[in-house]
Order: C-alpha cells, then structure tokens, then sequence
C-alpha cells in the first residue's frame, strides 16, 4: 500500500465515520502488545484550544531536549501532519506501512476499525517503536470514549474551554460536555484545567487525582516570545505553564521562551502578509467569538471580506451571525467545498441573502486595502489550497 492508497481507505465511507468507543481499539491494540503501555502520555481535552495547547507543550519540551511525540487533529493538507515525532511528520512510507500493517491484522481478526481509529493505532504503534519520551494527545472528540483515552495511565491531564459543540453526541450542557472531557483524568495523576467546573472536580475526586486550577497569569517575556496571537493564546499558554510547573520544574525561562519561539501552528489566526489575509480554523460559535475579538484588537477598521464554510452539523447560523455583526464587513462568500457533510450554499444563504457564492480561491481579489479572512472548516481550508 502507497501513501495515497492509504488515505483513500482512511476517507471511504467503509472507515470515515464517527463511532465512539473503546472496545475496537483496546482489542487491536492487544494484538499489537499494547504499544501504548510503553509511553508516557500527557492527554489533551476541551472544545477549543486543545490543538493549540498540544502545540505550544510539545515545542517547549523538544527544545527543552526531550524526544516528543505530537498526535493532532485535523490536519491541514497531508494526514501525516496529525502523527509527528521531534516536530518532523511522520513519513508517507511509514504511515502507509503501518495503515496497512493495522488494518490487515483488523481485518483478519474481523475487528472494524474507524478512520480516527487506525490513525489513533499507529500513532501509538509509531511512538512506541520510536521510543519517544513523551506522547503529547489531542482527544478527537469529546474525551470518555475517544479512542486516545485507551491508555490507562497519563503524567497528567489537561482541559482547555469548554463550550457547547457535538451536542448531538456529548450534551447539550456545558457541564454534560465537561463530564465528557473529564473522562480522561487518571486515577493518582493531576488534571489542569482553567475552569472550575464541578464535574471535573468530582471526577478527579472520585479517581484521587489532584485538581490544578491554572493561574490566569502570564509572564509578559512569555506572551512576546509565543507566536501565536489572540488573548485566548495567552490562555492556552497559562496551561502549558501550569503543566510545567506540575510536572518540569527544572525548565529554566530561556529553555521555554526558546521553546515559545519554535512553536508552529497554522491556521489559528494566521497572517498571510503577501496576501493581506488570515486563516482561522474557527469551526463553531464559540471559535468564532474569540476570532471576532480578535479581529476587533488587532484590525479593528480594516474593511474586511470573509470567505466561510463548514459542516452541516455544525451551528452555522450563530457563526454566520458574528460574521455579519462585524461593522467593518465588505462581503461574505459562501464555498461549499467537496465533503458529504459540507454546509450546501443554498442553507448558508438562507442565512444571509447577501452572501455570494465563491467557486475557486481565484475569483477572490486580494488588496492591501481590504482584510480577507478565511474561516470555518478545515477541510474548506485545505480544499482552497491556500498554502499553494
């Protein structure tokens, strides 16, 4: 199996799907001798902010001399962006060895395997082959029952914002969703968390772990030295602070504004200056009020043209609404990308008869007069070829 063959059996509709659960994964993985038994995992929870906070971790530590292991999730163009060791993805070869490696066993042993499932597989197959020193985990959704939470130990557990997302599948409270995302605190490990909800207190009561609530402060060298611009980066980055404190007391500050300075992480509020624009993987309504705030801190007169786009299951009508709330808006267009699940432009105009229809990124007119800011799904993003 070559590289694109195993994408194409990762996006058929024989894999690509969400099925939460643990017990598929626990029994390939069992097969494979528990590859991840042998690491060490600090796991990653939250509605937004998640991606961002692994990112900024797994910087500070491999600056810092530790062999790291980083699994995300979307990715932006290539799948293997989502499994990646010292920074460095890992290789089509190898992801495609391992696809195909995993899904054989699966098959012969009649076990059906997700998408988010086989990739979660070779990640840990990967890492453990590789003997990283720590595994740094993105959950993919929710928490109790994603597939990442196989591992029955953790260093320690973070939980970024909570908000009301895939509701559908984890409740339509933010105290049920956080209940969700409290599954992966560990027995006798820690949980750091910026919100104090009750939920996630109980559980790490219920499993004796300790519970962090982080300090909302950041030293200013800190937030200069991060890339990563927005007050809710700050945030993240009190996180990742109260994890080191937790858990790597002997980094010095110049080892982690070294770190700071090495972290990569596109389309969060990323400037594209030959472009004049900025890609924001804002997907749901509270993504989008932070990427509003934003815009009104850094480009607050700045005539704006937005082009949006996202899953039909995702609250499309309050992210359109801080769209059009913006004062400075010039136009909306509306691009219906190539996914099953993508938002028709017929439903998104419904919304906002004003919006245009976008067929390809070159119709769109970039300026330096006028800010273009691309928002919504990743695979909107990718589908643009932006980075092209």
């Amino acid at each position: 199996m070559d590289y694109e063959s195993s994408v194409s059996l990762l996006t058929s509709k024989d894999k690509f799907y969400i099925n939460l659960g643990l017990d598929r994964i626990q029994k390939i993985l069992e097969l494979l001798k528990n590859p991840q038994e042998k690491l060490k995992c600090i796991q990653v929870a939250g509605t937004n902010g998640k991606g961002s906070v692994c990112a900024i971790l797994e910087a500070i530590l491999r600056t810092a001399g530790y062999k790291t292991g980083l699994y995300t999730s979307p990715h932006i163009i290539e799948y293997t962006e989502r499994i990646k060791i010292r920074g460095v993805n890992i290789p089509k070869e190898e992801f495609a060895n391992y696809t195909e490696m995993i899904t054989d066993l699966a098959g012969k042993n009649k076990i059906h395997l997700t998408e988010f499932e086989i990739l979660t597989t070779v990640m840990f197959k990967y890492f453990a082959d590789n003997k990283v020193d720590i595994a740094i985990l993105e959950t993919g959704l929710g928490g109790r029952f994603d597939a990442t939470n196989v591992i029955i130990k953790n260093e320690c557990a973070v939980i970024t914002h909570i908000d009301l997302d895939h509701t559908d599948r984890l409740g339509d409270t933010k105290s049920k969703i956080a209940f969700e995302k409290s599954g992966i605190i560990k027995p006798n490990s820690a949980v750091i968390t910026a919100e104090g909800y009750e939920v996630i207190k109980d559980k790490a009561d219920e499993v004796g772990s300790l519970f962090v609530l982080a300090a909302p402060y950041v030293p200013d060298e800190y937030a200069q030295a991060l890339p990563l611009k927005g007050q809710n980066q700050l945030e993240n980055l009190a996180l990742v602070l109260a994890v080191l404190k937790l858990k790597y007391k002997d980094l010095t500050s110049d080892t982690i504004i070294q770190g700071l300075k090495n972290v990569k992480h596109p389309c969060r509020f990323q400037y594209i200056k030959e472009k004049n624009m900025i890609i924001d993987g804002a997907h749901n309504p509270n993504g989008f009020e932070v990427l509003r705030e934003n815009l009104d801190r850094y480009y607050p007169k700045i005539p704006k043209q937005y082009i949006f786009g996202c899953l039909s299951t995702k609250d499309y009508k309050k992210m359109i609404n801080h769209i059009i709330s913006d004062r400075c808006l010039k136009t909306l267009y509306f691009y219906e990308f190539n996914n099953p699940n993508a938002c028709k432009y017929s439903v998104l105009s419904d919304v906002y008869p004003e919006g245009k229809k976008l067929k390809s990124i070159d119709d769109i007119t970039f300026s330096d007069e006028v800010l273009t800011i691309v928002c919504g799904s990743f695979y909107m993003i990718n589908e643009l070829s932006l980075f092209s």
